[in-house]
């Protein structure tokens, strides 16, 4: 199934999940993976503008049109989906992650460097702090609450909080971040799962990627959720990796500066 401008959409089934993603351009694989709240169609920025690469944007457990299956509110669960969707769809790749996909993606570069040909990081942590660990308990209580109307009206506070670019309808991101996360099963799940980084933080593990898996970590100016502090503890924890930036953007940079970030991205991917 085509879903326009040469992206075409697929389904597999992947451990306990029907996943859905969609695949575009012509090269060497790139498996993008999104952020909370959010699902594949967040990318297609990139599958526009990547071209000599194969993308694959899949939408995560619970998130879009992906099934929430047995979920255990864990990175590693998380992270075995994206292995899972290497070994049967893609073979090795070069895993690119936005947020909470980033921290997936470190993960899984750590686990498996036979797999992980370059790990691309945007706006990502790899340690959750005591506001943060908070923030999350927040939103899980109110996605567990059931109440429609206040969980879009913390998406869109969230939103806007993302965000630096005024031009941007805050409004219409916010749709679909709703459409995203539907019934909230997946949303309450990957916050769990960031949740844990608190009092369990990935950034130990993140030593044992070696300098055979490139390591770009991509932030962005005004970002407030994912500031240069954390970028600095990645940085410091892969000696190897390097560091760019997105000017004029918040946390939600492809939104904010999109041709700015494909073309950061295009450099990093398009070798």
């Amino acid at each position: 199934m085509s879903s326009g401008g040469g992206i075409t959409e697929h389904k597999v089934t992947l451990n306990d999940i029907e996943v859905h993603y969609t695949r575009a351009g012509d090269g060497p694989p790139v498996v993008l993976v999104h952020g909370l709240a959010q699902d594949g169609r967040s990318w297609e920025p990139v599958q526009r503008g990547l071209t000599k690469v194969t993308t694959y944007a899949y939408d995560l457990r619970g998130h879009g049109r992906t099934t929430v299956g047995d979920a255990q509110g864990t990175l590693a669960q998380l992270r075995d989906d994206f292995l899972a969707f290497l070994e049967q769809v893609t073979g090795p790749a070069v895993g690119v992650g936005f947020s909470l996909g980033g921290t997936v993606v470190l993960s899984a570069a750590a686990a498996r460097p036979d797999l992980v040909r370059h790990a691309v990081v945007m706006g990502t942590s790899s340690v959750v702090g005591r506001a943060a660990a908070g923030f999350y308990a927040e939103r899980i209580e109110l996605f567990r609450g059931g109440d429609k109307a206040a969980q879009a009206a913390a998406l869109r506070s969230d939103t806007a909080a993302a965000l630096h670019n005024t031009a941007v309808d805050v409004d219409a991101v916010t749709r679909e971040r709703v459409e995203a996360v539907g019934d909230g099963a997946g949303y309450i799940n990957a916050a769990t799962a960031m949740a844990s980084l608190s009092g369990n933080p990935l950034t130990p593990e993140l030593e044992a990627i070696t300098p055979q898996t490139p390591v770009t970590v991509i932030g962005a100016e005004h970002d407030t959720f994912c500031p240069r502090k954390a970028a600095d503890i990645i940085l410091g924890a892969i000696e190897h990796a390097e560091y760019r930036e997105i000017a004029e953007a918040g946390h939600l940079m492809l939104i904010d500066q999109p041709e700015r970030t494909v073309d950061v991205l295009r450099q990093c991917v398009e070798k």
